[in-house]
């Protein structure tokens, strides 16, 4: 298991942290852990988990013919 910091978070995601911490009181992110009293993470795994989420929800593009 491989924990992200705020700043791989932000490289993968493209999300300010202000929007990252809307999402997850909204329950449409993964939850932090908290790692100490000044430390947060994310499971990389999850964060992957819910971006595999969005492109499959992508539309098929459309192909002119």
């Amino acid at each position: 298991m491989r924990i992200l910091s705020k700043r791989q978070l932000k490289e993968l995601v493209l999300y300010s942290p202000q929007h990252v911490a809307r999402l997850e009181k909204a329950g449409q992110f993964p939850k932090r852990v908290q790692l100490g009293p000044n430390r947060v993470g994310w499971v990389e795994d999850e964060v992957l988990d819910w971006l595999q989420q969005r492109l499959d929800g992508r539309e098929e593009p459309k192909r002119h013919s």
